[in-house]
């Protein structure tokens, strides 16, 4: 039986861990944890996100415009979140609507897919 999701993992490009966590912990306000040391010569960095991870792992040669795999934050504040990446020049993209919820989508600097998505009432 599974019983909660772990963690999720996205890749950046090698060698750009400090742009990455400018991003994830600077401008997403992630907490960044320490990977094991077992893996530490891998590059990339882990997050803290609630009761789960997110593993940001190293891949060149990977086209991550052409995919549609994305994670999706959920907040409590969609408009704080538009705001805030308008003012770091990202550009926001409208999603289709669903049932219940408020959302939009944007990449990160290497091209992530990532979704904001607040439930509404």
């Amino acid at each position: 039986m599974i019983i909660a999701l772990h963690h999720v993992q996205i890749t950046i490009p090698k060698g750009s861990e400090e742009q990455g966590k400018d991003f994830y912990c600077g401008v997403l306000g992630l907490k960044e944890i320490e990977k094991p040391h077992s893996l530490k010569g891998r590059g990339g960095f882990w997050l803290q996100l609630g009761h789960q991870e997110v593993h940001v792992g190293t891949e060149d040669g990977f086209d991550r415009l052409s995919t549609k795999a994305h994670i999706a934050y959920q907040v409590e504040d969609i408009d704080y979140w538009k705001t805030k990446l308008a003012k770091h020049q990202i550009e926001i993209v409208e999603s289709v609507p669903i049932p219940s919820y408020e959302r939009f989508e944007f990449r990160d600097p290497f091209g992530n897919r990532l979704e904001i998505i607040q439930a509404i009432a």
